[in-house]
């Protein structure tokens, strides 16, 4: 038995460097990096949550590229990792989504670079993952990091990767990757 996984990458809302709730801009490696890391440890979904529309437009048309285009036949691989990618306008979008798969709603775990008390370790919620059969999803903030509105709705808030010192501002596909490496990697 082994919970399924999605992934989220949250573009709004945000916490900006001052503080304020922001909107961030989808990037095409973004969405390439996280998907290959999300096919690679067997996430059966990988969102990518904006509001604006024009964003979701740019991201159909990374997907159309590698599912219709000349990257369908020059890296099919790629191809691959990004069927699993869905641009939705909300977080919520992505938990209704989920819940429609799987007949009952997903536990939402957030990530942070912040330490919490309450945080859960990777060791423990990989062992959940492994004993479990309920939905999971696994959300990645932009920017300065999830707004505390999104960290607040979750239900679990998994420990914050710890380099060598007190400096962490990895970027987000690298924290993805370290992070589903943990959870699911061999």
């Amino acid at each position: 038995m082994s919970a399924p996984l999605s992934v989220a990458l949250v573009h709004f809302p945000i916490r900006a460097r001052d503080g304020s709730t922001i909107t961030t801009a989808v990037t095409n490696v973004d969405v390439h990096d996280i998907a290959r890391s999300a096919r690679t440890f067997g996430c059966g979904g990988y969102y990518v949550v904006t509001p604006i529309d024009a964003q979701r437009q740019i991201v159909a048309r990374i997907l159309e590229h590698w599912h219709d285009g000349e990257g369908k036949t020059r890296i099919p691989e790629r191809g691959m990792a990004l069927a699993r990618v869905q641009a939705v306008p909300l977080l919520a979008d992505a938990i209704a989504d989920l819940t429609a798969r799987h007949g009952r709603p997903p536990v939402v775990v957030v990530t942070s670079a912040a330490d919490d008390e309450a945080c859960v370790s990777f060791e423990a919620m990989r062992a959940r993952l492994a004993a479990s059969d309920e939905p999971h999803l696994l959300v990645f903030g932009t920017g300065h990091g999830l707004a505390t509105s999104v960290l607040d709705a979750a239900h679990l808030r998994l420990a914050p990767i710890h380099g060598v010192d007190a400096y962490n501002h990895l970027s987000v596909r690298a924290a993805a990757a370290i992070i589903l490496d943990r959870l699911r990697g061999r």
